[in-house]
């Protein structure tokens, strides 16, 4: 059955990647969907009997590799966070397929599309299943892999090749420090296979690693440089500006990379190593604080952002933020938690908003939205059930985890708890108010767009600083308005968001109990590590009131300013951003992070390139001399050449030659 679970979409990927063009775009959309369909179903069953039944189970695949003390196994690694991991990626894949179906039925390289849909889904299937560094680090690149080929997909559009390239590069980033710290596990415990390193990180608490001079602690070097990692794949405070890109990829990418699949590698990887991250605190307090920096930063771009689809990008920034706090603070089963609830309402955010930029023609401006209520009642109602789970509505499964991990910030030990609590409560109010200010600019007011194709602009549309208030990511080429008045998406796309909207609801009052409640040892069996004298789980239900109800305060005050912003007082918004124009630009801009790397990286880059051009290769290469360096050492090659007489006893001659003088310097030089 595990092996069905992970193989079955490499199955899907081979088929329609290789036989696409042959048997058609249809058959590559039933063949890739139903085998997703099929390990859905799978890991469901393998949930339950996981969770809720037996313990962890080790599925030998293959001898990988020897290489001296180096075994690595392809192994699949069955426990309670696999299980999880398993239906997260699985559901929301096979959903995103479904919706594809109808969502890109336009194209004509669906084949294509589904084929890297399904190798997304197998490389983080073998993700979650690793049983060693290794083969993590396999579907880690596997799933960079995926990212770039599906961000690029529209490979004709300029700015999709940047936005993948882009993300690419910054992933490398991070999988530098990432890689580096799987050679570290290995030096220090001799094998980089989790049963071998979990039992024996005690030995290792106090141990010293020399690093730049300086004596350091290795456990600490280890997770900080494997958190780099993390902070690459899950868009991290200073790692996260590929993420907003990302958007150039077709919507129902966006749902798959922000939902379920590379943003959530990082936190994964993070909880599965918790052996080695609870026994270093320093780790777990840098931990801590980027992943509070990172929510409270992306919350605060969200706040100015037009594209729909961008305010949802920086949405999910932010939440993998409090994910970070979570496991930071030791309470890994509220990050995993909120892991598991989050990827159905935002997997139900971009989906929604994938059907509004259907039935819009392609927009994706909300500046050019508004009243589509009206036309597109279920989605609507969608978008408004994700809006109210994202934010913490009561009883919503958004309110149980995010609730839970700014509890668990406040009776955290660590440094940088409190900061943390701090960070989270204010994002919690920016959360709200975005939220809603994506519904009422999207669902609600007059409309602003018209059946010629023109968008009219109303004066409670807030300008954009710096001309760039036409900047957003376009699926298709040119910019297209609404030509017909907005429609209902079809029932194949609906259905994923009806499926989605269960989750996003249900999912955090079925399943509190056994993440974060009084069934937590039952239910996870030893898969999340916590030391002794960790009683996180417990603190964080014995905070005073005030703490509990913060995030419930902060939801209303910032649906309260949203609804007085944006269907009251149209107005207010843009006279805001008039009052303050440098902090809008410095919003607007996201803290002008994209500006600052140009300057540091991409033009250094660009100028030490052109230097060498024009010195090393122009000036001193070809121009050196009379004719330059390059012209003679050709001639000197020409000359050496002509020792190449071909005639053995010339050979023999200068080999004789060679022994003699090796011999004199042994007895002269060499003695000395």
């Amino acid at each position: 059955m595990y092996q069905a679970i992970v193989f079955l979409p490499l199955v899907g990927f081979l088929i329609a990647g290789l036989l696409g063009r042959f048997i058609g775009a249809r058959a590559s959309e039933v063949v890739t969907t139903s085998l997703l369909f099929v390990s859905c179903a799978l890991s469901w069953i393998a949930f339950t009997q996981v969770g809720f039944g037996g313990g962890t189970t080790r599925v030998q695949v293959a001898n990988w590799l020897v290489s001296g003390d180096l075994v690595v196994d392809w192994a699949l690694r069955i426990d309670t966070l696999t299980a999880v991991m398993l239906v997260v990626v699985t559901t929301v894949s096979s959903l995103v397929h479904l919706y594809s179906v109808g969502y890109m039925h336009e194209d004509t390289s669906r084949p294509r599309f589904f084929a890297y849909l399904s190798l997304f889904t197998f490389a983080m299937l073998m993700l979650v299943t690793s049983d060693n560094l290794v083969q993590m680090f396999f579907g880690w690149e596997g799933v960079g892999l995926a990212s770039y080929l599906l961000i690029g997909f529209w490979y004709d559009k300029p700015s999709a090749n940047a936005a993948a390239i882009k993300a690419f590069i910054v992933n490398r980033v991070g999988d530098f420090g990432f890689s580096l710290g799987i050679f570290l596990v290995f030096t220090l415990f001799g094998t980089i296979a989790f049963e071998g390193i979990f039992p024996r990180v005690g030995e290792f608490a106090s141990q010293t690693f020399r690093f730049l001079g300086y004596d350091w602690n290795a456990l600490t070097i280890t997770c900080l440089l494997l958190f780099m990692g993390a902070m690459g794949k899950s868009a991290q405070f200073l790692l996260h500006t590929w993420l907003p890109d990302a958007m150039e990829g077709p919507t129902p990418v966006s749902a798959l990379i922000h939902a379920a699949t590379m943003v959530t590698a990082g936190v994964f990887m993070v909880a599965r190593l918790s052996p080695l991250f609870e026994l270093a605190p320093t780790a777990l307090s840098v931990v801590t604080v980027i992943g509070a920096t990172t929510a409270f930063f992306a919350a605060t771009v969200g706040l100015v952002q037009n594209d729909i689809k961008r305010v949802i990008a920086y949405s999910t920034c932010s939440q993998l933020g409090y994910m970070f706090v979570a496991l930071g603070v030791g309470a890994y089963s509220a990050g995993i938690f909120h892991l598991f609830t989050h990827a159905f309402f935002k997997a139900l955010l971009f989906l929604g908003a994938g059907s509004v930029i259907h039935a819009m023609h392609h927009e994706q401006d909300m500046r050019h939205m508004g009243g589509l209520r009206k036309h597109i009642p279920f989605t609507a109602a969608m978008m408004g059930i994700g809006t109210l789970a994202l934010t913490g509505f009561p009883f919503t499964a958004g309110y149980f985890s995010k609730d839970a991990i700014i509890e668990a910030a406040y009776a955290g030990k660590v440094p940088g708890a409190n900061f943390a609590f701090l960070m989270t409560v204010a994002a919690a109010l920016m959360t709200s108010f975005y939220s809603w200010r994506l519904y009422f600019m999207t669902f609600e007011g007059r409309p602003r767009w018209s059946h010629n194709g023109h968008a009219h602009a109303h004066g409670h549309i807030a300008p954009a600083a710096g001309g760039h208030e036409h900047e957003h990511a376009e699926e298709h080429h040119g910019r297209a308005h609404a030509l017909h008045a907005p429609h209902e998406s079809p029932l194949v796309m609906l259905i994923p968001l009806a499926v989605l909207a269960v989750g996003a609801v249900a999912a955090g009052f079925l399943f509190k109990e056994a993440f974060i409640g009084h069934d937590y040892d039952h239910f996870w069996k030893g898969a999340l590590f916590t030391a002794k004298d960790n009683h996180i789980l417990h603190d964080m239900h014995e905070v005073p009131g005030w703490v509990v109800a913060s995030p419930f305060v902060m939801m209303v005050v910032g649906f309260l300013v949203a609804f007085w912003f944006y269907v009251i007082d149209p107005k207010k918004p843009v006279q805001l951003a008039k009052a303050n124009p440098l902090l809008y630009r410095f919003l607007f801009n996201k803290w002008y992070f994209d500006e600052l790397y140009d300057v540091l990286f991409v033009r250094s880059a660009k100028w030490l390139g052109f230097f060498l051009w024009r010195k090393g290769d122009g000036w001193l290469i070809d121009g050196f001399g009379p004719d330059g360096v390059s012209a003679r050492v050709v001639d000197v090659t020409n000359r050496v050449v002509r020792l190449q007489t071909g005639y053995v006893y010339h050979y023999a001659f200068a080999m004789l030659i060679g022994v003699a003088a090796f011999v004199t310097w042994y007895l002269f030089g060499g003695v000395l």
